[in-house]
């Protein structure tokens, strides 16, 4: 518990709670960013197996 006292102690309960609140927000947007990546990755994985297989069966598209 003394090296707690020699850093400065517990910030108080505002700050601590402010913080708390930004790595909610944090988590909260990174969450949304990564849901939106892997639909956008989903999607690229099936355009370029349709490209791969239109190129098997003959069709020329790129």
């Amino acid at each position: 518990m003394l090296w707690l006292l020699q850093l400065g102690g517990v910030p108080s309960l505002p700050a601590l709670l402010a913080g708390l609140l930004v790595v909610a927000l944090v988590l909260l947007v990174g969450r949304f960013v990564m849901k939106m990546a892997w639909r956008i990755v989903v999607l690229a994985i099936v355009a370029v197996a349709v490209l791969w297989l239109l190129g098997m069966l003959g069709f020329q598209i790129i």
